[in-house]
């Protein structure tokens, strides 16, 4: 037997898991990560802290591995997938200029506008696919740049090395002899060129950054180095691939082909939707990025993320009281007939994908003395595939792809209501494969082909277990499909 060692470095905690190649979970440790929560949206971690996470994590792991009657000989490769925006930088000594940045951090909202002001965000969308926005990565380090006189000098110096959680990661896991990230976690700095595969010096020039280093890329899948994991094992075991946590996701539900797509159900709804081996413009306020590599493929994808998902059945429960847990909501919208005329606008931190309107309140439409509270639990629940649907409509317009599956991971998969909702009113597919851990599950199938444990995508398409589906039913389509329309005209009203 061959094993697969896979870490996923996340925001609030690092999990550390052994996969056989067949896909299934042999071991596994989860670690909590601090994060510093500061005045005027900063948000912040102890650089050295997520590596003493991830390895605790993994030391944990691996004496679960053995304990369990396992040869940690037998591990053949690492692969790791992380919180994707969040970045370190740090001197030629490896010692960290500044804690991380995270990704949620909003300290470069004014820098996003005066880049607007510039007249360089066609540049950047074009080249990069993304959006001038604070949720990237380079805006926030032009921040620091202007900010913090000791960071400038550096970076004009040409001493401080900028690395995503995976790069940093690395270089610590190899004594400082690796610098290295893939293309998936280079997509979301605004560096990154998707068209070249290659970083783009005119845009880091614009943004004022001449003389920052900038780690060597490769695809997700390749070899980037070995660790023994500050000995917990005896011999070095090969790091074979790197990727973005969601990207990762992408990969571990299945999304091979253009046209699948998967959507993480939590807080909020991250989809990312394979477009094929060519990059597509988005005109419907998606992102263009790198969807996951391997040295002889690399596949794009459209991301739309919508902002309130399960956050809004939370509102529900703590603040308006129907109900104690929040599994109590599939009885509730399961009592009545159907939602009785009430709709939820569920902008309570504005409207993400396709709308990006974050001056939106939120609302309930439809409300007489007949509406119960029933009503309004199965209006919110209605109100995620809705939005869902917005998204993959938008997708299937830039891309020219139709939607095939969608494979749904993530708290809210636990609601057989939403689960079938989904499929109904999208008339398609679902596929729910019950793994919380697929972005995990992603980074150790891509390291098994970067440690050549399996000779192609096609062969890790082959060895994935058949997943659960929920097919769609053409009577609750119809009614489904009508209720979204009502609902899309209370969005497009305002």
């Amino acid at each position: 037997m061959q094993y697969i060692l896979s870490i996923d470095q996340g925001t609030s905690s690092t999990k550390a898991l052994i996969f056989d190649t067949q896909g299934t979970v042999l071991a596994r440790a989860s670690e909590p990560l601090h994060t510093f929560y500061l005045s005027d949206g900063f948000v912040e971690q102890n650089p050295q802290e997520i590596y003493a996470n991830a390895m605790t994590a993994v030391q944990h792991c691996l004496a679960d591995f053995q304990a369990k009657g396992y040869d940690r000989t037998l591990l053949k490769a690492c692969g790791i997938s992380n919180q994707r925006e969040t970045f370190v930088l740090w001197n030629e000594q490896g010692e960290p200029l500044h804690n991380a940045v995270v990704w949620q951090c909003k300290r470069s909202v004014n820098v996003c506008e005066k880049l607007r002001k510039q007249g360089i965000e066609p540049a950047i969308k074009d080249k990069t696919g993304l959006l001038v926005d604070p949720y990237f990565s380079g805006t926030k380090l032009v921040w620091l740049y202007q900010e913090i006189p000791a960071i400038r000098e550096a970076i004009q110096q040409g001493k401080a090395f900028f690395g995503t959680v995976d790069t940093w990661l690395l270089y610590k896991l190899t004594g400082g002899k690796v610098y290295a990230t893939d293309y998936t976690n280079a997509s979301r700095t605004l560096f990154f060129n998707i068209h070249t595969l290659q970083w783009d010096t005119e845009l880091i020039a614009q943004m004022g950054l001449v003389g920052l280093q900038l780690p060597e890329l490769r695809p997700s899948a390749a070899y980037f180095g070995a660790s023994t994991f500050e000995g917990n094992l005896s011999e070095a075991l090969p790091i074979t691939a790197m990727i973005g946590d969601s990207h990762a996701a992408a990969f571990g539900e299945g999304c091979f082909e253009a046209g699948t797509a998967k959507a993480t159900l939590g807080t909020g709804c991250s989809i990312l939707m394979n477009i094929g081996q060519k990059p597509q413009a988005s005109q419907h306020g998606m992102v263009t990025t790198i969807c996951w590599s391997t040295p002889d493929r690399v596949d794009y994808a459209l991301e739309g993320a919508i902002v309130s998902c399960g956050a809004t059945i939370e509102w529900l429960k703590n603040e308006l009281g129907l109900f104690q847990h929040s599994h109590q909501t599939e009885a509730m919208a399961q009592a009545v007939a159907d939602n009785g005329g009430v709709y939820i606008i569920p902008a309570f931190s504005g409207l993400g994908a396709p709308y990006w309107d974050m001056k939106r309140k939120a609302s309930i439409q439809g409300l007489t003395f007949g509406s119960t509270k029933n009503h309004i639990v199965r209006a919110a629940l209605e109100s995620i595939p809705y939005q869902i649907k917005d998204v993959v409509l938008a997708m299937q317009e830039d891309a020219g792809v139709p939607l095939q599956e969608l494979m749904l991971n993530g708290g809210m998969t636990a609601n057989t209501f939403v689960l079938e909702s989904i499929a109904h009113v999208l008339n398609t597919t679902v596929v729910n494969r019950g793994m919380p851990d697929v972005s995990a599950l992603g980074a150790a199938l891509l390291a098994g082909i970067g440690g050549e444990l399996y000779s192609s995508v096609e062969a890790v398409k082959a060895t994935l277990r058949m997943p659960q589906k929920t097919l769609p039913v053409v009577t609750e389509t119809a009614k489904l499909q009508q209720t979204y329309t009502t609902w899309k005209g209370y969005i497009t009203a305002v």
